[in-house]
């Protein structure tokens, strides 16, 4: 008997296509042939089976932040889990269930109830599924680790047989391998996650700080900063924010778990050696600061072009010099430059234990520009290939959540000597290549 679709089901024509469709990045839109809002896991199976009964191509969709839009596809089907975002607490035990279409900003908020944490991102309405599986940076990553450090449990509906779905649950005692996957492996490689399960962490107060100073003074904040940020307090994570020389400004941003009194020693070395013209400093309840992260206007869905790289090493004066030059040359006002400092508990877990690979980096950075009119898109595309090019010589990888299909060791970028693994593990558990887009992991026998 032939599967059929169950749940929300959005087709070309009905008044809520257009925005059903959309995803973050507005550039090169596509028109899938359905989409479907799962609300049960039951839905999930039926979308699944029902794509490869009728041979569609299909795309698996929680938050739309895909920056290249892997999670839609033309003509083909959307399953969408969006609607599938529960969250619910074990106070004792302080782990948390999340239903895979939840995103940050209600994970964040729910856990605060109970006074504990998951340290995962910094945007609100990023979807938790496709952080963790990717890895999950944020301000609480060199205290606690990584996102996908506190995965303690994965459910995924998989392929079965020629046609049919299944349901596995994956443990680091079940399923191991696919466990390790999903530790960084990148989201819709494997299978559809349909609900993960967290340790989470008691928190209450941390304090934050935000430091600016002239474009003019980027060289030596820069030096200043990377040879801090990676290696001071493991209770302090910050990032820094190189923007276009029009905007004039260069800002570090960081959460601190302990008192304002001992965040005020540990950025001394920021202030002492560039006198920035603003400084702001706040001891503030948890939930305060995860709001002092985001923009109350909301990430809203735009033209854009972003890539990334990691830092192992400090970069020298010359490649400061070429992220000055490319600032003072950038396309629009929107260009930026960002890093988050790294090191503390995310280099404590060994390379090969789990997926993500880039465990000794110092830094992450991402190169980003946005637009508004479609003729600007070559531009500032260019910008960031060339931007990502040239800084090749003092940067290694980039981290799989920032794909980039301008990278054409995209293998070696994302996964290191870990895609070997990754590539057994997709043999295994999707040996007919189901699950497949631009740069999705493929089985050997591809």
């Amino acid at each position: 008997m032939a599967t059929e679709l169950t749940g929300r089901i959005v087709l070309p024509g009905d008044p809520a296509y257009d925005k059903a469709r959309e995803n973050l990045n507005l550039y090169q839109p596509k028109f899938p042939g359905a989409i479907v809002f799962c609300q049960e896991e039951k839905d999930v199976l039926h979308a699944l089976a029902f794509a490869r009964e009728k041979g569609l191509p299909f795309r698996v969709r929680g938050g739309r932040h895909s920056y290249q839009n892997f999670s839609i596809v033309d003509n083909g089907l959307v399953i969408d889990l969006s609607e599938m975002n529960d969250v619910t607490v074990n106070v004792p035990t302080k782990t948390a269930k999340v239903s895979a279409g939840a995103d940050l900003g209600k994970v964040y908020n729910t856990l605060w109830k109970y006074g504990l944490a998951l340290p995962a991102g910094t945007e609100f309405s990023v979807g938790v599924a496709g952080l963790t599986l990717g890895g999950g940076i944020g301000y609480l990553s060199r205290l606690f680790g990584l996102t996908c450090d506190h995965l303690l449990k994965v459910k995924m509906v998989v392929p079965k047989g020629e046609k049919g779905a299944d349901i596995i649950e994956v443990t680091r005692e079940q399923h191991n391998d696919v466990f390790w996957a999903c530790c960084g492996g990148g989201g819709g490689n494997f299978g559809i996650v349909t609900e993960l399960t967290f340790r989470t962490h008691p928190i209450d107060n941390v304090s934050v700080f935000k430091i600016e100073w002239e474009f003019d003074q980027l060289e030596s904040v820069y030096e200043t900063w990377q040879g801090w940020a990676p290696f001071t307090d493991d209770k302090l994570t910050s990032t820094l924010e190189l923007h276009a020389k029009s905007q004039n400004v260069i800002r570090s941003l960081g959460q601190f778990v302990g008192s304002k009194k001992r965040l005020i020693e540990l950025i001394k070395p920021l202030i002492q050696e560039n006198k920035p013209k603003k400084v702001q400093l706040a001891s503030l309840p948890f939930n305060k600061a995860f709001n002092y992260f985001n923009d109350p206007a909301g990430n809203k869905p735009s033209f854009f072009k972003r890539s990334g790289s990691f830092g192992y090493k400090p970069i020298p004066k010359r490649g400061i010099k070429i992220m000055k030059r490319f600032l003072e040359h950038a396309p629009n006002d929107s260009a930026a430059i960002w890093q988050q400092s790294l090191g503390g508990a995310v280099s404590e877990v060994e390379t090969k234990d789990t997926a993500f690979y880039h465990r000794e980096a110092l830094i992450a950075q991402e190169y980003n520009t946005s637009w508004t009119n479609e003729e600007e898109a070559r531009e500032n595309i260019q910008w960031v290939v060339a931007l990502r090019k040239q800084m090749r010589p003092y940067t290694d990888g980039d981290y799989v959540n920032w794909p980039d299909l301008s990278i054409r060791d995209w293998p070696k970028a994302y996964y290191g000597e870990n895609f070997h693994r990754l590539r057994e593990v997709k043999t295994a558990v999707d040996p007919l290549n189901v699950f497949t887009f631009q740069q999705s992991i493929p089985p050997f026998h591809e």
